[in-house]
């Protein structure tokens, strides 16, 4: 597989005091990844979608509402040397084979000194973005996600809702999702995530406390050696309609930006991702724009 490199980043501001993140993103290729602190990589996919597609479209819409962010953060200042990669070039087939292909690309952008960032593009593709850092050792992920998604693989092959069942089926150490709805998911899945040792933090729970929520979390991954967070934009509530299964009762994007920033800044998180946003299904661009500032509190709180 491929990427396809990314269109130069251009800020969207004439004010030259004005520094957005289409000022300091450079687009640049897998050789020199490594002179940055971390790349962007975009994963126009939505083969295995179980509901609602749109999702392939989220790398773009991502990059463009991103580029038009300013960069600076009160308490931390502004984001810089982070790179753009482009969006793999995602083959045709199943889902298995989509799956097998990315994993070879994220293999090698794990191997590289910065740290990626994948915008997604549907949450199938979890399983390769994370597999390489199972391969290497102890892994945990904190999955910000209304739903679990540790569905049992159907013969017909991987979904949208199989990853961390995927995962922990190939090893993984630890796991915690962040923000899970009641009514979301069924009993059997939350049983297979407690056998497992894993946690489910509620979105009330951090609308209550996000501070408490994510060190609740990370409590429950204190025995791994790498962290991988994953932000399912579902996870907002459902007047953010742009994903593929926006329902009620989720976080708002405070609550969500805030506990990102806070996950970020453990030094054992070694990748990040912000999947299902889908701006064919999006109203005035609001979950575009969530999904984007997501990306900007987490660089800020991995850096900071």
């Amino acid at each position: 597989m491929t990427l396809e490199v990314a269109e130069n980043w251009q800020g969207t501001s004439s004010d030259p005091n004005d520094e957005q993140f289409g000022h300091v993103i450079e687009t640049t290729s897998l050789a020199e990844a490594s002179e940055y602190d971390a790349v962007i990589v975009g994963e126009p996919y939505d083969g295995a979608v179980i509901s609602r597609k749109g999702a392939a479209a989220g790398p773009a819409a991502i990059r463009k509402s991103l580029a038009g962010t300013k960069s600076h953060h009160f308490d931390a200042g502004p984001v810089s040397n982070i790179g753009d990669l482009g969006d793999m070039v995602i083959p045709d087939g199943s889902v298995a084979a989509v799956q097998a292909a990315v994993r070879e690309v994220t293999s090698e952008l794990h191997a590289q000194d910065a740290l990626p960032v994948f915008l997604g593009g549907d949450n199938s593709l979890t399983f390769p973005n994370v597999a390489p850092l199972v391969d290497d050792g102890s892994v945990g992920v904190i999955n910000f996600d209304a739903h679990l998604d540790v569905r049992e693989v159907p013969e017909t092959g991987p979904t949208s809702g199989t990853p961390y069942r995927q995962l922990h089926d190939a090893g993984l150490d630890g796991y915690a999702c962040v923000g899970a709805r009641h009514f979301e998911t069924s009993t059997a899945y939350h049983d297979f995530v407690l056998e497992n040792e894993g946690e489910v933090v509620t979105a009330e729970e951090v609308t209550d406390d996000p501070v408490a929520a994510i060190d609740r979390a990370l409590s429950a991954l204190a025995h791994v050696d790498t962290l991988y967070v994953s932000v399912d934009i579902d996870v907002l509530d459902a007047v953010y309609p742009g994903s593929s299964a926006p329902t009620p009762g989720g976080l708002s994007p405070g609550d969500l930006f805030r506990a990102v920033r806070l996950a970020a800044s453990d030094d054992r998180v070694a990748g990040f991702e912000v999947v299902e946003c889908a701006p064919p299904l999006d109203e005035n661009n609001r979950t575009v724009d969530a999904a984007a500032r997501t990306v900007a509190h987490f660089l800020v709180g991995w850096s900071a």
